[in-house]
């Protein structure tokens, strides 16, 4: 009877996670420090399911970490709530809304010539929009000071001369060893737990599997030859290197794809205006460009690739955390690579999305008119979607 009831339970706590993570998944516009914002009002707020320094433990992890922030948050919570099938299930509902209709919208656009349509143009100078707003956001925090500064300039130089996806692994590696060096002092964080359902045993084997992944899949693609394990190593390797949020995917994503013919450089900018435009994490960017190469199939083996790192990360750390969050030579490591995911991102910032998209002074004009009502007028960032399409339609008619 004991058995029977604490299964009842665990189903009904999942029940309840798969139904409002999804809730979330259908209206959590505005990016990932909104989504923070979400999740703190429903989860530690409304339902009690956690306290306030938990929750700012468990964002500080997802801060820590590579991967999209959000989405490890709400897996962390998940997981918290009823086990590893908990964060799985609050994973599906946050995120699927999201990546139905980014496949669905990749699919539309099949067998249409993207780079003709005015509302394409629209979307790409969205792009251009909300990458600039994140970048002043991003540098403000991340590079304060003079020290991160400088370490932001050399990511900037470096990627914008030298633009491989082995010259943004070293960037971050050295701006990691700088961080390390330059911050080895820095004043540690207050003391602080988080309750974690995960033994350290299992998560010992999470890390390995993520970092073992990360080294077996490039090789297993270069031995088999295979479209679909080439995808997932370009997917998976670039959830696993991006530290900063789902913005800064976009350079990763980009030099995977594009330059091998894989998507043009047209439908690749659409897709990630489009995913402006879609609540829930922007990572399922990479299920429209799954989508564009392999059908919904493709979708599928991108989504998965691109989020496995995040499971693993956040699975594989929590049991640590408390170890590494009081090193503050680990913590000025990350803040090191945090300064140079500022330069990465503005490198990405004037190529490709400037340099395709910003193509006459109309575009500049109808820029800065989006970039006020994001920035200033502070309108939700699908209002600028529609709006960015409707505009860039409208002036291919005019001029």
């Amino acid at each position: 009877m004991l058995l029977h009831t604490k299964s009842d339970n665990r189903l009904k706590a999942l029940w309840e996670i798969l139904i409002v993570s999804t809730r979330l998944g259908l209206t959590s516009f505005g990016g990932p420090i909104a989504h923070l914002g979400y999740f703190h009002n429903e989860y530690v707020q409304r339902r009690k399911w956690m306290d306030e320094k938990s929750y700012a433990d468990l964002v500080a992890l997802s801060q820590f970490l590579p991967g999209p922030a959000s989405s490890q948050v709400g897996i962390g919570i998940g997981v918290m709530r009823a086990g590893v099938l908990g964060g799985i299930v609050s994973f599906i509902g946050f995120t699927l809304p999201s990546v139905i209709a980014l496949i669905v919208f990749a699919l539309l656009l099949q067998g249409t010539d993207v780079g003709l349509a005015g509302w394409i143009q629209g979307l790409k100078i969205v792009a251009v929009v909300v990458v600039a707003h994140a970048i002043m956001g991003m540098a403000s925090k991340l590079a304060p000071d003079l020290k991160r500064k400088a370490i932001a300039l050399f990511a900037l130089v470096a990627t914008l001369l030298w633009q491989t996806t082995f010259t943004q692994v070293g960037v971050i590696l050295i701006a990691g060893f700088a961080g390390f060096l330059l911050y080895k002092q820095y004043e540690e964080l207050k003391d602080s737990s988080v309750k974690f359902p995960v033994s350290r045993r299992f998560g010992a084997v999470c890390l390995a599997l993520f970092f073992g992944l990360l080294i077996l899949l490039p090789l297993a693609r270069e031995a088999v030859a295979w479209n679909w394990v080439a995808m997932f190593d370009s997917f998976y390797r670039s959830g696993s290197l991006v530290f900063g949020g789902g913005h800064v995917v976009l350079p990763l994503l980009e030099r995977e794809f594009v330059p091998n013919g894989w998507v043009t450089e047209e439908a690749f900018l659409a897709g990630y205006g489009a995913a402006q435009a879609v609540p829930g994490p922007l990572f399922t960017f990479a299920s429209y460009l799954g989508a564009v190469m392999g059908g919904w199939q493709g979708g599928l083996l991108a989504t998965a690739a691109i989020f496995l790192p995040a499971f693993l990360l956040i699975l594989g750390t929590l049991p640590f955390w408390d170890i590494l969050r009081r090193s503050p030579k680990i913590k000025g490591a990350f803040m090191g690579v945090n300064a140079a995911v500022v330069g990465i991102l503005i490198s990405a910032f004037y190529h490709p999305i400037w340099t395709s998209s910003i193509l006459a002074p109309v575009d500049f004009a109808f820029a800065a008119v989006l970039f006020s009502m994001l920035v200033f007028w502070k309108l939700p960032p699908w209002v600028i979607v529609v709006a960015g399409a409707a505009g860039g339609a409208i002036l291919s008619v005019v001029f």
